[in-house]
């Protein structure tokens, strides 16, 4: 794979906005079978331009309006607001108070830097494969209940291009809900409480809640291998005084002078879960909650709760690039999270680089000059190792455009039974 130079960004991106970038596809998702009407008009975007430059409330009245504007501001990275009452792009007409937000997929943002106090192989930005796991159970813990607890069927899983994911839940129904519902939801999804100042930072009730056990289920398929080989977090002293301040003081002594007799951190685990459920702390009213508890606090989704309860607030493009990786924020197939590895998601300089070399070969072979640009493009992605994604993102779409025709069939049926 090529690797990435940021320096180079600037010629990638405008080879990468004219070829390769999914306009029709992403302007089908947008603009929802175009039902409702001046939806994608309304759409606010924003483009962050070298050096930082930001520049919020950019609005297109259709697809070619939009690619005129990428491919001559060459973003280095593109977020996605919501559906306002007036054209974002005239919001300074508009008089006070009347530019309002009105719709918007239900968001969620999940940043690896947020589990930096349970994870051991990497901090800040850093991620590896011994922590990415904690991805692969939020998006299997948190889609799970989007789907099952909530009935939203429209779920579009994206990698962030470095160290997280965002969900976009685009059911109609959904993009019309107001903030307090969407706050509702996001605390419903939300067991991990406390900042860096508190130690114990959850909390179960002595009835487990549906959605807790079976996020505890999920968890527990990755819990060994995660925790207890790959991040080890009772391989010494300083990793098990951090759980030890999770249990209840009476068995600390117990447990340190038993920690030192084992080996490992899944000999250990074994022990601390048979101090756990003894006598010495029987009474406690959740005592036997206290295992389930650290395994939720070491993995359970930390989720952003402002980027989802907020309907203006703007969350990065599907297919935007990240500038400091040079990775694709590319769409995730939910038939293959355990298989998805953010190490081998294509980088604008593989990309171009594949395009380069399939051009090169072409050279020669098209006698045809004429031939649309359009139709140029959607062969050129399709060269790459790009096209896989495309692919899941086309099947996402499918299903959105059978479900609109389902509800359309619908309502003429009801219609006619009047």
């Amino acid at each position: 794979m090529a690797t990435f130079d940021p320096a180079e960004l600037p010629e990638l991106l405008k080879l990468y906005y004219r070829r390769l970038f999914p306009y029709a596809q992403y302007y089908r998702w947008l603009n929802y079978g175009g039902v409702i009407k001046n939806y994608f008009q309304h759409r606010e975007f924003s483009f962050t331009l070298k050096d930082d430059i930001y520049i919020r409330y950019q609005s297109f009245s259709n697809q070619r309006d939009l690619e005129k504007e990428m491919q001559k501001m060459n973003p280095y990275k593109i977020d996605i607001g919501a559906v306002y009452s007036h054209r974002p792009n005239q919001h300074n007409t508009v008089k006070l108070g009347a530019f309002q937000a009105q719709e918007k997929e239900l968001v969620f943002d999940i940043d690896m830097t947020d589990y930096d106090d349970v994870r051991r192989c990497c901090s800040s930005a850093d991620i590896c494969s011994k922590c990415w796991t904690l991805m692969t159970m939020a998006i299997r813990i948190i889609d799970r209940a989007l789907k099952e607890d909530f009935g939203f069927k429209h779920r579009l899983w994206v990698y962030s291009g470095r160290r997280g994911v965002h969900c976009w839940v685009c059911d109609e129904s959904v993009r019309k809900l107001s903030s307090a519902v969407r706050s509702g939801i996001v605390e419903y999804l939300s067991l991990v409480k406390g900042g860096q100042d508190v130690k114990k930072k959850v909390h179960l009730s002595e009835k487990i809640h549906p959605f807790v056990s079976k996020s505890i289920n999920i968890i527990k398929k990755y819990f060994e291998e995660y925790a207890l080989v790959d991040q080890d977090i009772l391989e010494n002293k300083e990793t098990w005084d951090k759980i030890l301040a999770l249990v209840p003081e009476t068995i600390h002594e117990k447990l340190q002078q038993n920690f030192q007799k084992h080996h490992n951190s899944l000999q250990r685990w074994e022990c601390l879960k048979k101090a756990i459920s003894s006598q010495d702390i029987k009474n406690d009213k959740c005592g036997h909650w206290l295992e389930l508890e650290i395994m939720l606090q070491y993995c359970f989704p930390r989720l952003d709760i402002n980027v989802s309860k907020g309907i203006n607030h703007l969350l990065k493009s599907p297919f935007s690039v990240h500038p400091k990786t040079g990775r694709i924020s590319v769409p995730i197939d939910l038939q293959k999270v355990d298989q998805f590895d953010p190490f081998t998601v294509p980088t604008i300089s593989s990309i171009c680089h594949e395009l380069d070399a399939v051009s090169t070969n072409d050279e020669g072979k098209e006698g045809n000059e004429a031939e649309s640009d359009i139709k140029h493009r959607t062969r050129d992605y399709k060269k790459t190792s790009l096209a896989p994604y495309i692919k899941v993102f086309e099947q996402f779409l499918e299903n959105l455009d059978k479900s609109r025709k389902g509800e359309l069939l619908k309502k003429s049926d009801l219609q006619k039974d009047f």
